[in-house]
């Protein structure tokens, strides 16, 4: 069976764990973009931090507030849809690299107060991350190193 024919044909497991990583990273996606509707709270938290503070400095820290995170989350997004593709080509590399992501996603739920998007993007993760190893997964990732 060449690589070509395997990539095809990847098993159910491995399409369900591509599909649970796909609805993580959305369910992450919409949970950063919660923090745009978040300005008053975060304007808020920064003039009891800042008293004397001036309104535009602090209409300027309130939108750097909200940007930054929702762009660290993209630039993460993208990085979990790529490996999330290499996952359902085949390639071992992908899905270990998914699975600490996964782990460094949970620790960080146990040591912060997390939003439901972002338990949710969690939960449906580590289903991901555990198809991804059942054996069906583990013989077509192993055929497409043999084939490779």
């Amino acid at each position: 069976m060449t690589t070509e024919t395997l990539r095809e044909n990847p098993p159910t497991t491995i399409i369900a764990a591509f599909f649970g990583f796909l609805v993580s990273t959305v369910s992450a996606i919409a949970g950063a973009l919660l923090i745009l509707s978040a300005r008053d709270e975060i304007a808020a938290t920064l003039r009891r931090a800042n008293p004397g503070m001036p309104a535009d400095q602090l209409d300027r820290l309130t939108l750097l507030g909200q940007l930054v995170p929702v762009a660290i989350a993209v630039v993460i997004a993208l990085v979990y849809l790529w490996l999330s593709f290499k996952l359902k080509a085949g390639r071992n590399w992908a899905r270990v690299t998914l699975t600490v992501f996964t782990l460094l996603q949970a620790a960080s739920l146990l040591t912060t107060a997390p939003s439901w998007a972002a338990s949710v993007s969690c939960g449906v993760a580590v289903v991901a991350t555990v198809l991804g190893y059942l054996p069906p997964s583990n013989r077509y990732i192993a055929g497409v190193r043999r084939a490779g």
